[in-house]
């Protein structure tokens, strides 16, 4: 027989157990999801309800019945201010790394174990650990829109360190190595293209979509206003730089002004709108057409393995030695915010011309001393 009581109502069942019943805000009546040994531990499950209730904490114990698969599926697709290459990240994590192993739970089922037994399965099948703290960080976002829309309570991802990125060095060339790379190229049309990705720290996207217009020979300087991606399925798509801060002016290095001025000449249409680097056949680059002659070069300059964003993370470590601040760094790269990229646009408009001169200095002095160290080499062989 069940009880009366002043919030909800227990009855014992045929088994012993006791069963707690409560009418929801929503006015449906809702049971307990377990029973209870005792009589006195299902009225305390009723007390908490009740409380939650007048809190306005209660949540909807069928709205975490959704499937994992269906809402995070909807959770890419509901946001659409995503650039088309974080789209395609989303999705990839979300198709070959979420779902396969969460995909059979609802979003009220996954907890603190549930998350840790997914990335464990993830690391012991060989995932690498940068692709898991990617898988992780999507995770958790996910994770926090349920508990934001009141689906569930507490975010169930809470491995301490789980979402950090922890990628192995990558290598830095010496001057000689760089320009022995872009010498490497059977089409001297690449040559720059190696130059400019290092001392001027440009992206592979920042490059292949660098118009004429935006290279000052007469100032000495890129500017940065749009990037291109190519996703997975093969299109290209053009925009703005991934942030506002993306948008940059970077100051080329004087060693390099008479290479880039023969450049234009050479490879670049006198259109103001062309692209300043194109294909054998002047179609845009492509990082699936450039993979050819970018491998046949690192391996004739003894770089196997060398990858292009290496060229701007030595770029970068120039500019580091050269004595450029973090700050200086950050804006010479194009990380940083918008409120922060607009306090120092102008010192380090005047900075980045002190740091590239030092990068020439050091550059100059480099080749020079390689250049004598190979006379005298030639001079011994003969």
């Amino acid at each position: 027989m069940a009880a009366r009581r002043r919030f909800g109502r227990v009855r014992q069942l045929a088994s012993g157990r006791w069963q707690a019943r409560y009418p929801g805000p929503d006015g449906i009546d809702r049971p307990a999801p377990n029973t209870f040994a005792t009589k006195t531990d299902a009225g305390i499950w009723l007390t908490l309800r009740e409380a939650e209730i007048r809190s306005g904490d209660w949540l909807d114990p069928d709205a975490g019945a959704v499937s994992f698969e269906g809402f995070a599926t909807s959770w890419v697709a509901e946001r659409p201010g995503l650039r088309p290459k974080t789209v395609q990240l989303y999705e990839g994590l979300v198709r070959l790394h979420l779902v396969p192993v969460l995909g059979k739970f609802t979003v009220a089922d996954i907890k603190e174990g549930t998350v840790r037994r997914w990335r464990k399965s993830l690391l012991d099948s060989g995932v690498g650990p940068v692709t898991v703290a990617k898988a992780y960080r999507l995770l958790k976002a996910i994770m926090n829109t349920a508990v934001d829309d009141g689906v569930i309570k507490r975010n169930p991802c809470r491995v301490d360190g789980a979402g950090q990125e922890r990628s192995p060095e990558r290598p830095v060339l010496t001057v000689a190595q760089v320009f022995a790379l872009a010498d490497a190229f059977a089409d001297r049309r690449y040559r720059l293209l190696i130059l400019l990705a290092v001392f001027c720290s440009l992206r592979w996207g920042e490059l292949a979509a660098l118009p004429r217009y935006c290279v000052d020979t007469d100032a000495g300087i890129i500017s940065v206003r749009v990037s291109v991606v190519e996703l997975a399925r093969g299109p290209l798509v053009t925009g703005p730089p991934k942030s506002a801060a993306g948008n940059r002016a970077v100051t080329i290095p004087a060693f390099l002004l008479p290479d880039v001025a023969a450049h234009l000449d050479t490879f670049t249409a006198a259109d103001p709108r062309a692209l300043v680097f194109t294909g054998p056949q002047g179609a845009q680059l492509r990082r699936s057409n450039f993979s050819r002659p970018w491998n046949k070069a690192t391996t004739a300059a003894g770089l196997d393995g060398f990858h292009f964003h290496d060229l701007r993370h030595t770029g970068n470590v120039l500019a580091g030695e050269a004595g450029a601040t973090h700050r200086e760094l950050m804006d010479r790269m194009g990380h940083a915010s918008t409120r922060a990229a607009l306090i120092y646009q102008h010192r380090t408009t005047q900075r980045d011309k002190i740091i590239v001169d030092e990068i020439s200095r050091r550059a100059e002095a480099e080749l020079k001393r390689s250049g004598t160290q190979r006379a005298r080499d030639k001079k011994k062989r003969s």
